[in-house]
């Protein structure tokens, strides 16, 4: 009985695996329950499958409720290639995404006072176009101004967990990601929870296509 368990336990692994390396983007336990079946305790699988690759070259993550495999750290170094030039983030968008990381749900008026200067539409629409922020519903406020939050995209793009593993102040700021005006007041937050919060309404299905929506926040 043992025997087929164990059986039963690594053929759900090896689907998990193939179907997590033929995926060209992280999936969560929802999404790769339909492979094992109704039953299968997708969680603890994959768990199990994380452990197995710890030590290899290609390791198995996990980015907020997502999983994917990539290349070990330690390794990166040996796939780079060279690659043509690309226009690095400009210091208002790097400051406006570090704000949003550290201050979700943020409205553009909130990131403007953080950063004491307009927020340009375009910076915002860049790092949405990036997929690294998302709008996430509008706040319960007089004009009822859009929040914004960051994604699993995020997470994957700067090698995160979660929002947990986000760098303290002091290492942003030496890095040139926060400029040392912004206020010591940032905290860093627990992990990234999508469901809204109490002072948040769902965006309507006009909001998300609206333009001149975001232009306003």
């Amino acid at each position: 009985m043992y025997d087929d368990r164990q059986e039963v336990l690594e053929r759900h692994m090896r689907i998990l695996e193939a179907v997590l390396f033929a995926s060209n983007e992280p999936l969560d336990a929802n999404s790769l329950l339909p492979f094992v079946g109704d039953g299968a305790r997708v969680g603890e699988l994959l768990e199990a499958l994380q452990q197995r690759y710890a030590g290899r070259g290609v390791n198995l993550v996990r980015r907020g409720d997502k999983w994917a495999f990539r290349t070990a750290d330690d390794l990166g170094f040996l796939l780079r290639r060279e690659e043509s030039e690309t226009r690095p983030l400009s210091r208002a968008a790097l400051e406006t995404l570090s704000i949003i990381a550290y201050h979700q749900p943020a409205t553009r008026a909130e990131i403007e006072e953080v950063r004491g200067v307009a927020t340009g539409k375009g910076t915002l629409d860049l790092l949405m176009e990036a997929g690294w922020i998302r709008m996430r519903g509008r706040r319960r406020t007089p004009g009822r101004p859009v929040t914004y939050g960051t994604t699993d995209a995020f997470l994957d793009h700067f090698g995160l967990e979660s929002l947990s593993d986000l760098p303290g102040m002091d290492e942003l700021k030496g890095s040139g990601l926060l400029s040392g005006r912004l206020p010591a007041t940032l905290q860093i937050p627990l992990p990234f929870d999508s469901a809204l919060r109490d002072d948040e309404d769902p965006l309507e299905p006009d909001d998300l296509g609206s333009d001149e929506d975001h232009a306003d926040d």
